[in-house]
């Protein structure tokens, strides 16, 4: 899962000092931190660091990554005139992206590297509420008072995140993850109706080029829609079952998923006990990448992660 990294003592000493945003811009950084759990747990693929609002602030957003907050916008939309803050992403506004990439693929050799964007609604709901919410309640009285604003909104943003994705893939990305963390807020026929298509904009810009991974987090009642949206992956959260994960999604996509992330803190043995099932609840799907079900708590012995690699690794007949 994305900045598996923060979790690790180097990872804590090189980002001493510097802003989320100033180390997502810095290419030589980003090249390390990515790097960083690769060597330490030899995973199979390296996630791009980086962070769902990178693009927003590469087009002139005033966006600032509050520490133990999250994203907070100055001048949250909510207007028609606000649309006009939203210019198209173009690569050359993100040329330590491609850099970064590069250097990236070009260490990585083998190891794939899975690019990463911030999906619209999740982009939206940022840029609507000014930060996080826990009932995105300007969000969805825009979403619903106003739907032809709102569609306007998640289409530039579309754009903006596709552009994103493909500026990874160009550089190199040999698949890339579109990442929507907070529309499990919203029920089935809602996401349908308007968001659904904004996301399958977003993941048609890169689909024919890479592989696929749709994520959000409390959505077991979305995933079809999701992988309609256009994805190849569905990524699967810690709250449903793979093997139920799967019945829903049918027989057409793989899953991603989904280890609960505070069951690392666990004894071993309930550990490893969760991964076996995990693995084997993961072999009825059409395929399946073994990861956790959401980020990595930053407080994780890291020691702990590299033996659940290892008893993945050992499972994989």
């Amino acid at each position: 899962m994305r900045q598996a990294g923060r979790s690790l003592p180097e990872y804590r000493e090189i980002r001493a000092g510097t802003g989320m945003l100033e180390a997502c811009r810095t290419p030589d950084l980003v090249t390390e931190i990515t790097l960083q759990p690769v060597r330490r747990h030899h995973v199979d693929a390296a996630i791009f660091f980086s962070d769902i609002v990178v693009p927003l602030a590469a087009v002139g957003i005033d966006v600032e990554l509050v520490a133990g907050v999250g994203p907070v916008v100055a001048e949250p939309f909510r207007t028609r005139a606000d649309l006009n803050r939203l210019p198209e992403l173009t690569p050359d506004a993100v040329p330590y992206i491609t850099e970064a990439v590069r250097q990236l693929v070009a260490a990585l050799g083998d190891t794939p590297l899975i690019g990463f964007a911030g999906a619209p609604f999740t982009l939206a709901s940022y840029l609507v509420e000014g930060g996080p919410s826990r009932h995105h309640e300007h969000t969805k009285a825009l979403m619903y008072g106003d739907p032809q604003l709102w569609h306007d909104l998640c289409a530039r943003l579309a754009q903006i995140s596709g552009a994103f994705l493909q500026v990874q893939v160009e550089a190199g990305a040999s698949a890339v993850q579109l990442f929507d963390s907070w529309v499990g807020a919203l029920p089935l026929s809602t996401y349908q109706a308007q968001v659904q298509e904004h996301s399958a904009v977003a993941l048609a810009m890169v689909r024919e080029q890479v592989p696929t991974i749709h994520f959000g987090v409390g959505t077991a009642e979305l995933l079809r829609a999701m992988g309609d949206a256009g994805a190849d992956v569905v990524g699967v959260d810690y709250r449903l079952s793979l093997t139920e994960a799967t019945r829903r999604l049918g027989p057409r996509y793989a899953v991603q998923g989904n280890l609960d992330p505070a069951l690392l803190f666990a004894p071993w043995e309930v550990v490893e006990r969760e991964v076996r099932r995990i693995v084997t609840e993961g072999r009825t799907a059409p395929g399946h990448i073994f990861n956790l079900g959401h980020g990595v708590l930053p407080s994780t012995d890291p020691d702990v992660l590299t033996r659940v690699v290892e008893l993945v690794r050992s499972l994989d007949t």
